[in-house]
């Protein structure tokens, strides 16, 4: 685990105050019932302490009716409307806590989408993200600052008050000097007995949810992995069940051996402010009954003092306790914020893409070089490449060879290490970044379907044009599945939200991935391995309509399965990182010596003839 930094007051108190700022900006509502509801919660148990006090003097002096019913009335009436307000606050705090839990994931998710893609892949920011989760599961960051800001109001409230009840009692004669010092002795002890008690079950939970970081992410994984009805069929075809169920029992044991370990220890340090607690009571009472007898003291009051010192003992415990968790909490709001604060370092470039009727547009790779952050070693060196907007290019080469990388950097996903890249003579990184972005429609090989309708899994938007939807499906080789669902393009794909949702296979699904970007109809169309799912037909009708498919548009066609080259204008051979062949397919394989020639060779075991007329190849393995 990572060391962690002390933090001066001045950062505790700018971390805190951020937080709250963030509280109140999440959720004004919420906030103010927190502060409120703290508040009256405070309050009401002094109205009875103090009323109850007056009324017992009252009695016990032998007052007039009129005034015994006035101090009842006051008792239950305050009551009665301090509980009215403290449960209208609580009502309203109730509500709006799980709309602010919605916020908060909300937060996280807004946070992940506006980040630059290079972030999303690193592992380290992903375990990040998932530690700070796992916290607020457990209580600390933003979570435990909605509890803090209510103990810190109510704690102040109350010790205003009790101080404002009970500073009569050091005025008395009747109790010695030497008596109210003693209560104070006692006072003070009792308070740093807790202030070390609190410090150190602190420092101890600290020290066990940071050694139980990997048991909390591992326990969350074993429960991924039974509730993803995806795995069930594995899982039962295979027997896995117990293995899971095994692995998940044994981290949990040791989890919870541990958490006994902490709480016994916990326990151990609580006893002597415990202990000091109620013999402060005691003498409390004894001095107080001794003025009593001497007169100097009535019986209500002392039904008083002795309420108010008890609950002041316990205000200012509790707001020194509450605000060492503050600070234990900062480091946790410390990560989180750490979190929140990534930078999108991605340049947004302001330039406009340029519309051009003659459609002549030029995209150039000039000695561009990459490495991934942290990696060793580069993915991609010297890569230069010119070619036009409406052409077909092949990129072709085996698995790592860079392939994938090349059309992450043309999509500006990531930007390159060395060299640039030029869309009609101009570094794309100056464009606006979402109006570049909206010019590719690309297919990745590890492309995503969602849990939404197939029309707006098609669209990739809550609403869509149901005829263009529709048409791409068919031009995609969709046809006959889409006349086969229940409700057509409003069918549900997978039941997570719906029990009439459908599960289409992988190579169903890959059709409707290249459906979504048929109905994009953006300038560049990328398909990353578009057909590793579908059989040798479904294949051969994708290769057969390729050209039909993409239309004027530029097609770049990622595949290591090199009967697909034979549609396309160009073809680019990618070998470690680096463009080895450039050039036509009948080009490249006279090339006897080449890449392409020796990759073609590799698989012409697989590659079966279609009649004379057809003459193309399909793939049927690789």
């Amino acid at each position: 685990m990572e060391k962690e930094e002390k933090l001066k007051l001045g950062g505790h108190a700018a971390i805190f105050y951020r937080a709250v700022k963030m509280l109140f900006r999440m959720d004004r509502m919420f906030a103010l019932c927190t502060v409120f509801n703290a508040f009256f919660a405070s309050v009401i148990q002094y109205v009875p302490i103090y009323f109850s006090a007056k009324l017992i003097d009252a009695i016990w002096m032998g007052a007039p009716k009129d005034e015994i019913i006035l101090y009842i009335g006051l008792t239950v009436g305050l009551t009665f409307l301090l509980n009215l307000l403290l449960t209208l606050c609580r009502v309203v705090e109730n509500v709006k806590t799980m709309n602010l839990y919605r916020e908060q994931e909300w937060m996280y998710s807004r946070k992940e989408m506006g980040m630059e893609y290079s972030n999303i892949e690193r592992r380290d920011i992903t375990l990040l993200l998932e530690r700070i989760r796992m916290e607020s599961q457990t209580g600390y960051n933003l979570f435990y600052l909605y509890t803090s800001v209510r103990m810190l109001v109510q704690h102040i409230t109350s010790i205003v008050a009790a101080v404002s009840l009970t500073v009569s009692f050091f005025a008395l004669g009747a109790v010695s000097a030497y008596g109210k010092a003693v209560l104070v002795a006692g006072l003070l002890v009792t308070v740093l007995c807790g202030i070390y008690a609190t410090a150190k079950e602190e420092a101890i939970n600290q020290a066990f949810w940071k050694q139980c970081v990997f048991l909390n992410v591992l326990g969350e994984k074993y429960s991924d992995c039974v509730g993803d009805y995806a795995m069930g069929m594995d899982i039962r075809l295979y027997g896995m069940d117990e293995k899971i169920a095994g692995d998940n029992r044994k981290t949990d044991m040791e989890f919870y051996s541990d958490y006994v370990k902490k709480d016994k220890k916990c326990l151990l340090l609580s006893l002597p402010s415990v202990l000091f607690s109620h013999l402060l009571r005691f003498g409390v009472y004894m001095v107080l009954i001794a003025a009593a007898l001497s007169g100097a003291v009535s019986v209500g009051s002392i039904a008083k003092y002795v309420a108010c010192i008890m609950l002041l003992l316990e205000a200012v415990s509790g707001l020194v306790s509450t605000l060492q968790k503050v600070f234990a909490n900062n480091y946790y709001l410390r990560r989180f914020f750490s979190y929140i604060d990534i930078p999108n370092n991605m340049y947004q470039g302001s330039l406009t893409v340029e519309k051009r009727l003659d459609n002549e547009y030029y995209v150039e790779f000039v000695d561009v070089s990459f490495r991934y952050p942290g990696a060793g070693s580069y993915a991609l060196r010297h890569v230069n490449l010119r070619f036009r907007v409406g052409e077909k290019l092949a990129v072709v080469g085996m698995n790592g060879s860079g392939k994938t990388t090349f059309i992450k950097l043309l999509c500006r996903l990531y930007d390159p290490t060395e060299g640039e890249i030029l869309l009609n003579g101009v570094d794309i990184r100056k464009y606006d970044y979402d109006e570049y972005m909206s010019i590719f429609s690309v297919v990745f090989q590890d492309f995503s379907l969602f849990s939404f309708t197939l029309g707006q899994n098609v669209a990739a938007a809550k609403e869509y044009d149901e005829e263009r939807a529709v048409t791409a499906l068919r031009r995609a080789g969709f046809g006959e599945r889409l006349d086969a669902m229940p409700e057509g393009t409003e069918t549900y794909l997978y039941k997570d939200y719906s029990a009439q949702g459908v599960e289409v296979s992988g190579g169903e699904a890959q059709k409707i991935a290249i459906a979504r970007a048929l109905y994009k109809d953006a300038p560049f169309i990328v398909l990353d391995e578009p057909t590793a799912a579908l059989d040798p037909v479904s294949e051969y009708e994708v290769y057969s309509k390729f050209n039909e498919l993409s239309g004027e548009h530029t097609a770049i066609y990622i595949s290591h399965r090199l009967a697909s080259c034979r549609f396309c204008d160009n073809i680019v051979v990618f070998d470690a990182g680096q463009i080895v062949q450039h050039g036509s397919h009948e080009v490249l394989l006279a090339q006897e010596g080449g890449k392409y020639h020796e990759l073609w060779n590799a698989q012409a075991q697989y590659y079966v003839r279609a009649d004379s007329k057809q003459d193309k190849g399909i793939a049927v393995g690789s």
